[in-house]
């Protein structure tokens, strides 16, 4: 008999059902679960090699950077004090004078005729007086003739005085012993007082001043040591005292100038020259330093890579550690913060590194680059 239209199920196929489903579900999570253990296995990376240091204290030379320019310790221009006519013309141009040498000779006729008369004035008081005196003495003469003779001789006498300056300022003569510039008059020139002959410059000696923070006004005081370079000398270096400090700060800059006096036997500096400063310091105990390369610079500041946890065999983990950095010491730098001493510190090959990353140590040159 034919039944009603529905079809039965056994239970035996709902049971192979059941065990086809719950198969392919457990065959499934087990592939994703190994895909996922899988995963990071494939994708690990080896160490980075990167050269690294030690970071130790040690005592540093310290000294203050600036620029500064050189000045003459004795630097005048020569010019007359009275008008005249140059009769002479006794230098040429970058000649080396003592002091007293005569340079130029202004025409003194006048005033040497002048002397002269003077001269003569001066022996006939002188004789008037002496007579003056005798007659006093047998009472032929009155004390007031006698004291009127007396004043005209010295009166003479102050006129020759007067005569002596006057001619002596018709020679130019040089002030102290130095270099004369280019020569500025010729032979035959009118001159008027205080019109330029030449500068004249002693050499034996420098100055050299520069400016320095108000905040480093303390570290130093005259006597200090100062070494100067120039590009006009490469490769030398001229060293200094510090003669003076400028009482006052410049209220515009906050900086206070500073004079060294340098010895200059060979005239190698000479004014107005440019130069580089080197104040010396007292020496900095201490100081924790690395090469210029180690610091990295961001928008958050200045970081080195610290390797921790390193191992015997050189290796441990990158970790990224804000620093503050003070002067430079040639191809280093002073770290004033955020390092210990015997902390590793990347040198080399920072830029392949991530925070966390592996990494292992090798000599320098070896690191395939910052």
């Amino acid at each position: 008999m034919v039944s009603s239209g529905k079809v039965r199920r056994t239970p035996a196929l709902t049971w192979v059902a059941t065990v086809v489903v719950l198969g392919a579900v457990i065959g499934g999570l087990y592939l994703w679960h190994s895909s996922r253990m899988a995963a990071p296995q494939r994708g690990a990376r080896p160490p980075v090699a990167v050269a690294t240091m030690v970071v130790k204290p040690e005592d540093v030379p310290a000294y203050l950077q600036e620029v500064g320019s050189v000045t003459a310790v004795r630097q005048v221009v020569l010019t007359p004090e009275v008008g005249g006519l140059v009769t002479g013309i006794k230098f040429d141009s970058g000649d080396a004078v003592k002091a007293g040498t005569v340079l130029v000779q202004l025409n003194d006729a006048p005033e040497r005729a002048d002397r002269q008369a003077a001269e003569a004035k001066a022996a006939l008081a002188e004789r008037q007086l002496a007579r003056a005196q005798r007659l006093v003495g047998t009472g032929a003469m009155s004390r007031d003739v006698l004291d009127q003779r007396r004043s005209d001789r010295d009166q003479a006498v102050a006129a020759i005085k007067q005569l002596d300056a006057q001619i002596a300022q018709k020679q130019i003569r040089a002030p102290f012993s130095g270099e004369l510039g280019l020569r500025k008059v010729n032979l035959g020139q009118h001159l008027n007082p205080g019109d330029a002959i030449a500068t004249l410059t002693d050499l034996s000696r420098i100055y050299v001043e520069f400016a320095v923070p108000q905040q480093d006004l303390n570290q130093f005081a005259p006597g200090a040591t100062v070494s100067v370079t120039t590009d006009g000398w490469p490769g030398r270096t001229f060293t200094g005292k510090v003669n003076a400090i400028e009482p006052q700060i410049d209220p515009n800059t906050r900086n206070v100038t500073v004079q060294a006096l340098l010895p200059n036997s060979d005239h190698a500096l000479r004014p107005g020259m440019y130069v580089n400063v080197a104040l010396s310091l007292p020496s900095e105990h201490n100081a924790l330093l690395v090469p210029v390369t180690a610091i990295q610079t961001s928008a958050s500041g200045e970081n080195v890579i610290v390797v921790k946890g390193a191992t015997s065999e050189g290796g441990g983990t990158a970790d990224i550690v804000p620093v503050e950095t003070g002067r430079r010491v040639g191809d280093r730098v002073v770290v004033t913060r955020g390092l210990d001493a015997g902390d590793i510190v990347v040198t080399e090959g920072q830029l392949r590194v991530q925070p966390g990353a592996a990494v292992t140590s090798v000599s320098s040159g070896r690191a395939g680059g910052r």
